[in-house]
């Protein structure tokens, strides 16, 4: 476990799903400080992880690694067992991994994933979590705007159980309330340089191409920046949007 220069432990914890590349990567680097100790959780490129992880400590931030499949409820118990064992607590909570266009998944991969993964931890975490806390449900226009927006036809079944995650996550804001836990969704157009756009190049290149009619797509930094920025803010947001102002048209 890295977990940084400095004999002073964090006074911040955050935990980032999906954080071994991409988004989520880029997310942890911007995180983590002497003071923000950032969990990195993958489900299996541990050594992707590691290089994260060794990256952050090496410019003098704090973090360590953390293996779990987010899709498996056993793995998200544990995952909050080593929170509880080894943090005592968390205090953000980046809900950022996502899936579905993976080759051989299963019809109900996508919805196990981007709409019961991140409820189920969204569950689990408000207990560890203290007053003021924060949780940070990451998506795409496509998904946000689902119904609204024309989507690529790969691209509806990680529409769809996108939607339905964020959907479920605010039908818990009673909840979050009451525990004084913020929640806000940041919401990005196509990002450049993800893996979800090199899948949906091969199978659906004028899909990517028409996002681009509309100006230059964000970039991973430029998103992950609005992300870290949720959890980070004095004050929480209920949506941030980044990219895409062509889907504000008509809304």
């Amino acid at each position: 476990m890295r977990i940084g220069s400095g004999n002073s432990r964090p006074s911040k914890i955050v935990l980032v799903t999906g954080a071994s590349r991409g988004i989520g990567a880029e997310v942890a680097r911007q995180l983590a400080s002497p003071d923000t100790h950032v969990l990195i959780n993958y489900r299996e490129k541990a050594k992707r992880a590691e290089l994260v992880a060794d990256e952050i400590v090496a410019a003098g931030g704090s973090a360590s690694t953390v293996a779990a499949d987010i899709s498996d409820p056993t793995d998200c118990i544990n995952l909050m067992a080593h929170l509880t064992k080894d943090f005592h607590g968390l205090d953000a909570l980046v809900l950022n991994a996502s899936g579905g266009l993976e080759l051989g998944a299963d019809p109900d991969y996508p919805m196990r994933i981007n709409r019961d993964a991140p409820v189920r931890l969204a569950q689990l975490a408000m207990p560890l979590m203290a007053s003021g806390g924060r949780i940070v449900f990451v998506t795409s226009h496509q998904a946000h705007f689902h119904g609204a927006k024309h989507v690529p036809a790969d691209y509806v079944p990680i529409a769809e159980s996108k939607r339905a995650g964020e959907d479920a996550l605010r039908a818990m804001q009673p909840e979050f309330a009451s525990r004084d836990i913020d929640f806000t969704v940041v919401s990005g157009d196509m990002i450049e340089g993800t893996i979800i756009i090199r899948l949906l190049q091969r199978r659906d290149p004028d899909a990517v191409a028409a996002r681009r009619t509309h100006g230059a797509l964000p970039t991973v930094d430029q998103f992950a920046s609005a992300i870290v920025e949720a959890v980070n803010a004095p004050t929480s947001s209920d949506t941030i949007y980044v990219g895409g102002s062509d889907y504000f048209d008509h809304h």
